[in-house]
């Protein structure tokens, strides 16, 4: 991490942070980790964090949780979060579905899966995040009504994904709407590479 990122470690982590461990399965009292009884946002894999932030500032009536594995990007998120006053923010590092199986039944409000790891080797399909187990337990943690809202620029995994979530028998998709989120840095790589960008959104029914 920079010297800023880790500055903003050791001052923030403590208050903010949370570390995801394996095989855990307390229940995560998501009023407690904020502070306050808030709709939460989950946001799963968040890269460095720039979208995560203003979403957030944006946002103020919601609590947003992101989970990420990569420590310079956790660094980063809490440096915005300090430099921007953010309160309604909290920044969990590991595994993200370790962290879903803690969060309690119909507690989230939205789940952002934006630009996942493709895994563009067939061998490698089985590490994706949309995958039918992953998804259903997803749809269980969101309340009725709760968005899950996935975006990629690999036109194969958009596919992959439309077919999984389609399947899923407790969503309904939703019309794809501009501007619904920030655009990322992962974005702005694949649009500057020429890949189409696929927005997939869908209500808990």
């Amino acid at each position: 991490m920079s010297t800023r990122h880790a500055d903003a470690h050791t001052t923030l982590w403590p208050h903010l942070g949370l570390t995801v461990i394996d095989g855990d399965r307390t229940e995560l009292d998501l009023a407690g980790l904020f502070g306050r009884t808030a709709p939460v946002v989950l946001e799963i894999g968040f890269g460095m964090g720039d979208a995560t932030a203003a979403m957030a500032a944006a946002d103020p009536d919601r609590d947003f949780l992101g989970v990420e594995v990569h420590t310079p990007g956790i660094g980063n998120l809490l440096a915005l979060v300090g430099e921007r006053g953010l309160t309604n923010v909290r920044v969990a590092h590991g595994d993200a579905m370790e962290l879903v199986h803690r969060i309690p039944a119909e507690a989230l409000d939205a789940v952002h899966v934006f630009f996942p790891d493709p895994w563009p080797k067939a061998r490698h399909h089985k590490r994706r995040l949309i995958r039918p187990g992953n998804v259903a337990l997803l749809r269980e943690r969101l309340r009725p009504g709760g968005v899950l809202h996935c975006a990629t620029d690999w036109p194969h995994y958009a596919e992959a994904m439309a077919e999984t979530l389609d399947a899923d028998p407790g969503l309904r998709r939703l019309p794809a709407t501009p501007h619904a989120r920030p655009e990322t840095k992962f974005e702005r790589r694949g649009a500057e590479a020429g890949r189409p960008i696929a927005d997939l959104r869908y209500e808990r029914s």
